[in-house]
């Protein structure tokens, strides 16, 4: 439960420590630290934590002021030994410095549609499991299942000139995968909000299965 300066967060991001922002997802897309990685508490944090942040990282916690003490619980209690601690004052220490910040861009369902036709550097990404996207997927669309994105390798088969649209079902884990592309350098990055539960409905994005995966 140590409280970190900025100085000191600044520090071991230096120094290559993970931090792990567990905000609510309507906060963090509004604003975050460059770099950090979303995972919000609403779901299923812990396996998610788990999946994508290596146990030899050194984490830095960034949390909504008091679940600071909640976060870092969880987070030990999963086997991780190196938690530098949680900042002080929250993002809002962070936006106060007037450091930069980054944020997410949402497009809407009917957006990507109106889209897809004029774009041809437009690459949708689906980060649910291979299974769902074999039930029903955007025709072309690229499955890179978010289990799958704690390998950089994976990440860097996408484009630097693509323009990446991101979804998931319904967006809890469309967020993280966004955040985990920001992190690896993929700044022509939007999510789609509401994912596959909007897009189905959009009468003109073209949609497919996959007969091989579903057998």
């Amino acid at each position: 439960m140590k409280a970190l300066t900025l100085g000191e967060l600044d520090e071991a991001i230096g120094k290559d420590a993970f931090v792990l922002d567990a905000r609510d997802d309507a906060s963090f897309k509004q604003g975050f630290i460059p770099g950090s990685i979303f995972i919000g508490l609403e779901k299923r944090f812990e396996d998610w934590a788990f999946s994508l942040i290596p146990v030899t990282k050194p984490i830095c916690i960034v949390a909504a002021a008091g679940d600071e003490e909640y976060v870092i619980g969880k987070i030990a209690g999963l086997g991780y030994q190196q938690i530098l601690g949680f900042l002080e004052g929250g993002f809002e220490t962070y936006l106060s410095s007037g450091k930069q910040v980054d944020l997410v861009i949402d497009v809407e369902a009917d957006e990507l549609a109106l889209d897809i036709p004029f774009d041809e550097n437009l690459t949708v990404v689906d980060v649910r499991k291979s299974s769902e996207y074999a039930e029903g997927h955007v025709l072309d669309a690229v499955s890179m299942p978010l289990s799958d994105m704690a390998d950089v390798a994976v990440i860097a088969q996408l484009g630097e000139n693509q323009n990446i649209y991101v979804h998931s079902t319904s967006g809890y884990r469309s967020l993280i995968a966004v955040s985990l592309l920001k992190k690896e350098g993929f700044h022509n990055v939007r999510e789609v909000a509401g994912g596959w539960e909007q897009i189905k409905l959009q009468p003109t994005i073209k949609t497919e299965k996959d007969a091989k995966l579903l057998n």
